[in-house]
């Protein structure tokens, strides 16, 4: 087989003889070169419409990625989140009622206390004061939270120390209205009995004389407790010319009292006392007409009339 040539008008036409071996190749390695050449440029081109296409793609797989992780990492933020409200609101419920108990406690406390109206207000905070030293320029401002729940924790921390301030005073306050209390006489010296003389001039009942009665005399059966009528100190237990056997006791701020006819006595000088306790038996020692106690006040050396001590009523 033979392929004639013609190059241009005019020229000699050229033959080729398609059945030489040398021919053949040579051909076909025209077409090959021709044909990588092609496929080539076919790749090329291919790759140069599809890159943008596929890196968008993979860009948009990737940013769906990132936002998967992101919605979970969100989601465990919100669980943890979550938890920590509710245990949150748990405190805050047991901090209310924390603080409905200690509103009930300092009204209570201040009806026990017998305080007068006005005199203790529980609802108010108690007055402070004092210099206020300027605040530095560099000092950090407070800053505000907007959280509700944090908010009203800082409210119920506030209310709280205000509150044990309050009961703080309250308790001091009754402490030493107690203290106060129990050092003043009050009540009678014995469980039982009458009052069967008074305080002031009297005829004396052995010669009818006039006299004057530095206490009263309350009837009582042999035996019968005789109890301090406050705390104190004992200063005195022995005899006394016409009284017997007598304690006396110390209870500070000036006042003093004193027991006598006593059958015996029981309280040891030096002995602290409280109010109630048994110091001696009643009996009719001494210049007496029969079993009773004679009890007398005394403040600052001077006798007293016991009759309002007794007829008092501790609080």
């Amino acid at each position: 087989m033979n392929i004639i040539i013609v190059a241009k008008p005019g020229a000699l036409p050229k033959t080729i003889n398609l059945g030489m071996t040398r021919t053949r190749a040579m051909c076909a390695m025209v077409l090959g070169a021709a044909g990588l050449g092609c496929g080539l440029l076919g790749v090329s081109l291919t790759l140069a419409f599809a890159s943008p296409r596929d890196h968008a793609v993979a860009e948009v797989r990737s940013l769906r990625g990132q936002l998967t992780d992101q919605q979970k990492e969100l989601d465990r933020i919100r669980t943890v989140a979550q938890r920590d409200a509710d245990a949150l609101a748990v405190k805050l419920g047991e901090l209310q009622a924390q603080a409905t108990r200690l509103n009930a406690l300092g009204e209570r406390l201040t009806r026990v206390g017998k305080l007068n109206d006005g005199e203790f207000n529980f609802s108010e905070a108690p007055g402070v004061g004092g210099p206020e030293e300027p605040v530095s320029a560099t000092a950090p401002a407070a800053t505000s939270v907007p959280i509700t729940l944090d908010k009203t924790v800082s409210e119920l921390r506030d209310q709280f120390a205000r509150q044990q301030a309050q009961l703080e005073v309250l308790e001091d306050l009754l402490l030493d209205r107690k203290v106060e209390s129990n050092l003043m006489p009050s009540g009678m010296p014995v469980d039982a009995g009458y009052i069967a003389s008074y305080f002031g001039g009297r005829p004396d009942p052995f010669n009818g004389s006039s006299a004057f009665h530095s206490g009263i005399d309350v009837d009582a059966p042999n035996g019968a407790d005789i109890h301090a009528v406050a705390e104190g100190v004992i200063t005195f237990d022995g005899q006394r010319a016409g009284y017997g056997n007598v304690i006396e006791i110390d209870h500070g701020n000036g006042y003093m009292t004193r027991y006598a006819h006593n059958s015996r006595n029981i309280a040891k000088v030096g002995e602290r006392v409280h109010v109630g306790q048994t110091v001696a038996k009643v009996g009719s020692t001494g210049r007496s007409t029969g079993t009773h106690v004679h009890f007398e006040v005394w403040l600052n050396g001077h006798a007293l009339n016991p009759i309002a001590f007794v007829k008092s009523q501790r609080g």
